[in-house]
């Protein structure tokens, strides 16, 4: 099963009332960034989702800078944007990927298999020049029932106990760049390092151009991992996991689950030991 759709498909959809097409453009370097590029313009029917207000809750001391949102926050929010359990939907962001990858997780967590990661995102639907809109559009509410998928999830108490017990059929899966991983740079978070055992996949080298990698070139990139593990994936924040998630889905693993605090929650607990 394919969880990203190309652009092309979705520009012969976008007059079917059963697709909903969701904006998830964000700057971490600009908070504001994502909306005032959506009000400047968004594929046809986009609504927009941000990543801080919509797609995570307020940080605390501990969960990470990321945590997920309040549910029935988010449940609601979809509601009125027109979705319920028979909504395909595809979510895109500039073409970076991880921000419309966090929503797909979310979904997929909720029980909501039919959503997909748009190809390309803006930038490559943009140089396509494809139809782009600025109309706000409205959506009749809907109701959403969700079916949580505990298996989509590692809390912190199952990463703890992979790094204490040393158990074998877990891998542990850091997707920050290489320097951050080694604790050479920690641009973000107040220590530097990794969770012990973790082994270091960036996130990145599985998308090209904006575009996720074939799933073959997925398989190679994960050939040094057991498929038979259970394999809990994390970043700094629960965000950039989330393509490395779709792209080991995408690979054919299905013993998958995103540690959604991540290092941030990790580090937020003095007694964990850092490598």
């Amino acid at each position: 099963m394919s969880y990203t759709v190309e652009k092309e498909w979705l520009l012969s959809k976008l007059d079917d009332p059963k697709i909903r097409v969701i904006d998830c453009r964000f700057s971490l370097g600009n908070r504001d960034q994502g909306k005032n590029d959506y009000l400047e313009g968004h594929l046809p029917g986009a609504v927009f989702f941000d990543l801080e207000k919509d797609l995570s809750g307020i940080p605390g001391t501990h969960g990470g800078r990321h945590p997920l949102p309040d549910l029935q926050q988010f449940t609601a929010k979809l509601e009125r944007a027109g979705i319920d359990e028979k909504t395909t939907i595809v979510a895109y962001d500039t073409g970076e990927g991880a921000f419309a990858a966090r929503f797909w997780w979310m979904m997929q967590y909720l029980g909501h298999k039919s959503c997909f990661v748009l190809n390309g995102g803006y930038r490559g639907w943009a140089d396509a020049h494809f139809p782009i809109s600025k109309d706000t559009p409205m959506h009749e509410k809907t109701s959403f029932k969700a079916f949580i998928q505990p298996n989509w999830i590692a809390s912190l108490d199952e990463v703890k106990q992979a790094v204490l017990e040393k158990i074998e059929g877990v891998q542990l899966l850091d997707s920050r760049e290489e320097k951050r991983f080694l604790g050479i740079e920690e641009p973000i978070d107040k220590k530097a390092g990794h969770i012990p055992g973790a082994i270091n996949k960036p996130w990145f080298e599985g998308l090209e151009n904006g575009s996720y990698k074939l799933k073959e070139v997925q398989k190679e990139r994960f050939s040094d991992l057991d498929s038979s593990k259970q394999i809990i994936v994390y970043c700094g924040s629960g965000v950039t996991a989330a393509p490395n998630f779709l792209a080991l889905k995408e690979a054919g693993f299905e013993k998958v689950k995103l540690y959604v605090g991540s290092f941030s929650d990790w580090i937020s607990y003095p007694e964990n030991e850092i490598k």
